[in-house]
């Protein structure tokens, strides 16, 4: 028999004064009560998670200290939020402040990228003796793939794609991350041209039949991950003009840039708009150990373009209000500048940028001492975050837990809370 990973809706209850709560936050474990699943059902929820593999400096990004021992060459520039300053290096960000949302408090634990990256991703639950997903399979799993038929859960990056199973943990590799190396489609995508529909469907007919057979007797978690890989193909068979970006205007693929970030980033706007659920993209190249300043004057308008360019078109669009944007890393960038006119790794005291759903636009959240060593008022761990990101997307952590077998597990670390001053 399939394992449940979620709870029953038998387990819990809702109130009207819950639903209509001033968090408007909903748990998976509402959908016992018909109205919330009706409503639930009608709202779309989607994420874009920026990832910056290496750690953006926050100083020369969301949080300057100019004029400061640590400060560094670049000035700080007014955004469209009156009060409000950033880096001089994303002039185009500075120009959406008036969607973003910064969290200035950030402080957490590995300054080792091999732990940092999948502590941040996993958001640090209680050891619990079971690897967590990462927050991409966790939200493929709780909010579903939607009515588009595609993958949930996307991942557009630089290199080599394929399956990524190891992404969803207990959840299982059916909520894995199918990864598009280099924004290509995956390879051998497409039905060779001497197969013919019918031929396929056949095949596929007998695949099925097979899977059921050897399923019968054996938990569902060894087929259901190899049978949805063909479907996923399927449908992305069906949508194989997404991944064409020459027939965009030539004006978006000016806003967003011909580098590696800019076209994913294009590519992702695309895929947001098809309906897919979550999509995640990586840029690498963030460790500035060395000539931090010449890397940070190349790096940071990279992200600027494509990332500002996002924001204003999903606005445009009417897709902010549905979409949570997350631009993070594994941590920041030391204040203090090394021998070799670098920063180096910072997870005490850095920043993560928000917009979208459920989040306030203009705000900032937090803030660390004149010189940007430590946070200087509470300081946020990321399951502070991920309790944020959750409830921005109407999701209660309190309310919705995991299944394991049978065994219950919190969604995120339950002696943590969220940064209400970010949240709508």
């Amino acid at each position: 028999m399939p394992r449940a990973t979620l709870c029953t809706p038998h387990e819990h209850r809702i109130t009207r004064r819950r639903f209509l709560g001033t968090t408007g936050a909903v748990g998976v474990s509402a959908l016992a009560n018909p109205l919330v699943a009706e409503e639930l059902k009608k709202q779309k929820r989607q994420v874009l998670f920026v990832w910056l593999d290496g750690g953006m400096s926050q100083l020369e990004s969301w949080d300057p200290k100019p004029n400061t021992p640590f400060g560094g060459p670049f000035r700080p520039i007014q955004t469209t939020v009156p009060g409000i300053q950033i880096s001089e290096l994303l002039p185009q960000c500075a120009k959406q402040m008036k969607h973003l949302a910064l969290v200035r408090s950030v402080s957490t634990q590995d300054n080792s990228h091999s732990a940092g990256v999948d502590r941040i991703n996993r958001g640090d639950p209680k050891n619990r003796g079971v690897v967590y997903p990462y927050f991409g399979s966790a939200v493929a799993k709780l909010v579903g793939a939607g009515e588009s038929g595609l993958p949930p859960y996307i991942w557009v990056k630089p290199m080599s794609g394929g399956f990524i199973y190891k992404d969803a943990g207990f959840l299982g590799p059916k909520f894995g991350a199918l990864a598009l190396g280099d924004g290509k489609p995956p390879e051998n995508l497409l039905r060779p041209k001497d197969l013919t529909t019918e031929e396929d469907e056949e095949r596929n007919d007998l695949r099925k039949l097979l899977d059921k057979n050897y399923s019968a007797d054996r938990r569902a978690e060894l087929t259901e991950a190899n049978s949805y890989a063909y479907e996923m193909a399927a449908q992305l068979q069906k949508r194989i003009e997404l991944f064409d970006l020459s027939k965009l205007p030539q004006k978006d693929q000016d806003r967003y840039g011909s580098h590696d970030l800019g076209r994913h980033m294009l590519l992702a706007r695309r895929l947001l708009e098809a309906g897919v659920t979550f999509v995640k993209v990586t840029s690498y190249g963030w460790d500035t150990h060395g000539d931090h300043f010449n890397g940070a004057a190349s790096l940071h308008p990279k992200f600027d373009r494509p990332f500002a360019a996002m924001i204003e078109d999903l606005a445009d669009r009417g897709m902010l209000d549905n979409v949570l944007v997350i631009a993070c890393a594994e941590f920041g960038r030391t204040p203090r500048i090394n021998g070799h006119i670098g920063r180096d790794h910072w997870p005490e005291a850095w920043s993560v940028c928000m917009a979208g759903r459920g989040i306030r636009k203009g705000v900032v959240a937090g803030k660390t001492n004149d010189r940007g060593t430590e946070v200087a008022t509470e300081p946020v761990d990321i399951g502070g975050l991920f309790h944020t990101w959750f409830r921005a997307l109407g999701i209660d952590p309190s309310e919705t837990q995991y299944r394991n077998g049978g065994q219950p597990l919190p969604i995120a670390h339950e002696d943590m809370k969220p940064v209400k001053d970010v949240l709508a």
